[in-house]
């Protein structure tokens, strides 16, 4: 999305912030729009707002490599005309790493304001303007436009395929394109408790890897799965094993009891063995549940040490057993980062990559980048190419509220 306003030059003036509609009402005229237009809408009112030559919306891609900054919809044949720019090393990057806005001169005299487009911790991509004047009050309505747009945008992209084609910056095959619908919409969620991201480099041939959370009053559930097979199989294999994951979650079933039915799942439909992790965390304690299926091993993060959790293994989901899975327990502690791995993230090409180096050096990052970056560096110890899925699910445990009533049940 990219709104400009047709000026030749640029009105060195103050920014009209009072004499126009407020943020409120901005976020009822989109509301009020198509879902394809309310991004639109906010555009223009901002151009109006701040006196602006233009406005800009870039997205993050979905492999995190690209922005991708798109044309009105009336700008292009059928509204799909896209600029895309590297991330790595931009000055976007440095935004959304910091989460901090940036204002730098332009060659005509203004300057260009860049803010981070997050919500609950997930970026979404960036508002980048061009204004004539800029003081603490501009900016700090530019933040807060950017903030109400993140959850314009979240709400909106359920309605249309426009978030989604925007993001899709390689060419996306019908098992990457499974896999993507199977992920949650939001890489990254925050809470008062913790912070949990997850990041997956696909390999050339999928091969069906998943990561997944929900959050409930007194509970964060995570899991991490690694469907065996390639292409669509393996997709549909992951489609599977999620599903029945997922249903037996929301059905308030125990953690024992949703892997009993994953396992079940694979068995009765004959489609093959997974292998995955399930956290079960109780977010007034830190007391954790867990079951291995066949899956490698968690790296914790504990005063400045890494290390494997020593955990017991049942065979894969799928793989006929008369052992019942086992539900392991451990106790997080404030200041724990915990790191789910997919075997891509240390096989072949990738088994170069020192991972507990790595997670030494960014855990000062926040989850998403850490994510990110161990992703990106088995990546490129890969030369682009994986011949698996790695995927990686970053967890922060900041500590239980202190004032919270004990409500978590096993």
């Amino acid at each position: 999305m990219r709104v400009d306003s047709g000026k030749k030059q640029r009105q060195p003036r103050e920014a009209a912030v009072d004499d126009v509609l407020g943020l409120g009402d901005v976020l009822a005229e989109a509301e009020d729009a198509s879902p394809v237009e309310s991004v639109d809408v906010v555009a223009r009112n901002l151009l109006k707002r701040f006196g602006a030559t233009c406005v800009s919306f870039l997205f993050v891609d979905l492999i995190g490599e690209e922005l991708v900054r798109l044309t009105t919809a009336d700008g292009a044949e059928n509204g799909r005309r896209a600029t895309r720019i590297g991330l790595r090393g931009s000055v976007h990057e440095k935004v959304l790493m910091s989460q901090r806005p940036h204002v730098e001169p332009d060659e005509e005299g203004g300057h260009r304001a860049i803010s981070p487009v997050t919500n609950r911790g997930d970026c979404v991509g960036v508002l980048e303007m061009t204004l004539p004047h800029t003081d603490e009050r501009v900016l700090r309505q530019v933040d807060e436009a950017a903030h109400a747009l993140a959850y314009i945008i979240v709400t909106d992209r359920r309605f249309t395929d426009l978030y989604h084609w925007g993001r899709r910056t390689p060419a996306t095959s019908l098992a990457a394109e499974i896999q993507h619908q199977l992920l949650p919409s939001a890489a990254c969620c925050e809470a008062e408790q913790f912070a949990v991201a997850g990041g997956l480099v696909p390999g050339d041939d999928i091969s069906g890897d998943t990561y997944d959370y929900a959050l409930d009053r007194d509970t964060l559930h995570l899991s991490i799965t690694d469907a065996m097979g390639h292409d669509t199989e393996s997709a549909l294999l992951a489609t599977l094993l999620l599903g029945a994951l997922r249903g037996a979650r929301r059905a308030g079933c125990g953690i024992a009891e949703q892997a009993r039915q994953a396992h079940q799942a694979l068995l009765d439909h004959d489609r093959g063995m997974a292998t995955g992790q399930l956290l079960r965390i109780c977010l007034d304690t830190g007391s954790v549940q867990l079951v291995n299926a066949g899956h490698p091993r968690p790296l914790l993060l504990r005063d400045g040490t890494v290390e494997e959790l020593a955990l017991f293994a049942n065979l894969p989901f799928g793989v006929a057993s008369p052992t019942a899975f086992q539900v392991q327990e451990l106790e997080l502690r404030p200041g724990d980062r915990l790191f789910m791995l997919t075997d891509g993230m240390q096989e072949r090409g990738a088994a170069g990559v020192d991972l507990p180096a790595l997670i030494r050096d960014t855990r000062t990052r926040h989850p998403r980048e850490a994510a990110r970056h161990l992703a990106t560096a088995v990546r490129d110890a890969c030369g682009g190419h994986l011949e698996d899925d790695a995927t990686v699910l970053c967890l922060d445990w900041y500590g239980a509220r202190t004032d919270a009533p004990r409500r978590c049940t096993p």
